[in-house]
């Protein structure tokens, strides 16, 4: 199969890209400095050039904060983007696998969400997101959205790297315990990715590692799997102070008869931390 990946020197791109290569499959990897998916010309001529089976969209805005900020800017790549790749890639017969997030919802569930549950974004990064659920289902009936959760992996900087990073600087850190989520190892969700676009039907699917845990819980698992000393201290969203609204609850679950399903978040990042010791061998 053709694949065209963007996005592709991105954390989630660069582990689609090895896992798409490893399963054979021919792959032409985009990352932003070869493709500018706001740029209409620039989509069409890529789609056109590649003439892909699929498209793989990775490219996102991710800055959660910097997107309250700046809202218009990362519309103009979540949602703007996303739905120039779904209409090009219909143009040329193709399909689009799109990556969207659970900060689609608002968090006041209190029971994992579920791929038919309405999304209401407290956010303007969580708006981005799901506009561009919706321009990709409009443009591109031949699409697969999948929604995923606090990811980390070896290709980009991360929540697990904040954490070793802070404790090698000062002996306790301050992490929020009222944000409760999916910690999801991107290796692990490139491979349920691959196995969407080899077979499974178009649609919205949710992908995040099975469990679920606050920031709080994983930075101290971070600091058990590591054997780090550093004391984890308990805060709550409002002492962060972070521009952006949080969900507090953004667990995800799946209605779908055959749902995808992922290894828990701890083995998550016990396979993360093996690759990170690999790659820095």
């Amino acid at each position: 199969m053709r694949v065209m990946v963007t996005g592709a020197g991105g954390m989630l791109g660069t582990d689609v890209v090895s896992e798409l290569v490893r399963r054979r499959h021919e792959v032409y990897a985009l990352a932003r400095a070869n493709l500018d998916i706001t740029d209409p010309a620039d989509v069409d001529a890529a789609v056109l050039e590649i003439a892909p089976d699929v498209v793989v969209n990775c490219a996102a805005w991710t800055d959660v904060d910097g997107a309250e900020k700046n809202e218009a800017a990362a519309m103009a790549v979540n949602d703007t983007g996303a739905g120039l790749l779904a209409r090009a890639a219909r143009d040329r017969g193709a399909s689009i696998l799109h990556i969207s997030s659970d900060y689609v919802f608002d968090g006041e569930k209190r029971a994992p969400y579920v791929e038919s549950d309405m999304p209401h974004a407290l956010s303007a990064y969580g708006r981005s997101k799901q506009a561009g659920e919706t321009s990709v289902s409009v443009a591109n009936p031949r699409h697969w959205i999948v929604r995923t959760s606090w990811l980390f992996g070896t290709g980009g900087d991360n929540f697990v790297e904040t954490m070793l990073r802070l404790a090698r600087e000062q002996p306790e850190v301050l992490v929020v315990s009222d944000q409760v989520g999916c910690p999801t190892y991107t290796q692990h969700l490139a491979g349920a990715l691959a196995d969407l676009i080899e077979g499974r039907d178009y649609g919205i699917y949710h992908a995040a590692a099975q469990g679920s845990c606050s920031w709080f819980e994983f930075a101290q698992e971070i600091f058990d799997q590591t054997g780090t000393e550093c004391r984890v201290m308990a805060a709550t969203t409002e002492m962060l102070g972070r521009p952006a609204p949080r969900p507090r609850y953004s667990v995800l679950g799946s209605e779908r008869p055959d749902p995808i399903v992922l290894p828990h978040w701890r083995e998550g990042l016990r396979d993360y931390l093996r690759e990170r010791a690999r790659v820095a061998a």
